[in-house]
């Protein structure tokens, strides 16, 4: 039986979101090489609405775990910024409790979308559960 598609990330509010949808897993053709989570980003603002595919690998699942534990740190962090993948950036706003989120797509689309939503501290506890609930779905194999 499929697994039922998990939203690793969902920043949202006033009228905008940003989701990181992970529909499954898929088996790449090499033995040696481990399977990979398909998602979506789907951005929804009145402005702008559009979805891109992705894919994300073990390491993935840890790194955006470090970038949580920044981000609840009241740091900014930039994810997958470094790779052919789309990156997420998430800027905290000093004054209110407000974020930048920016999907950057340097290699297909071409594309960047900035975002502006709300980032209460009750959100973490939300974002860590979905990150444990993505884990269990689909433990991770070595890269």
């Amino acid at each position: 039986m499929a697994e039922e598609p998990i939203d690793l990330i969902r920043l949202e509010g006033q009228g905008n979101s940003v989701v990181l949808r992970i529909t499954g897993s898929e088996r790449r053709d090499h033995p040696h090489r481990p399977d990979v989570l398909a998602g979506e980003f789907r951005i929804d603002t009145p402005f702008v609405r559009g979805g891109l595919p992705t894919r994300l690998l073990a390491g993935d699942l840890r790194q955006w775990q470090q970038a949580l534990d920044m981000l609840d740190a009241g740091q900014d962090i930039a994810w997958r910024a470094d790779t052919r993948a789309p990156g997420l950036f998430i800027e905290r706003d000093e004054d209110d409790d407000r974020c930048q989120v920016t999907i950057r797509d340097d290699s297909m689309s071409l594309t960047t979308v900035t975002v502006t939503v709300p980032l209460a501290d009750t959100w973490f506890d939300d974002a860590y559960r979905r990150l444990d609930l993505a884990l269990e779905t689909w433990p991770p194999e070595e890269d």
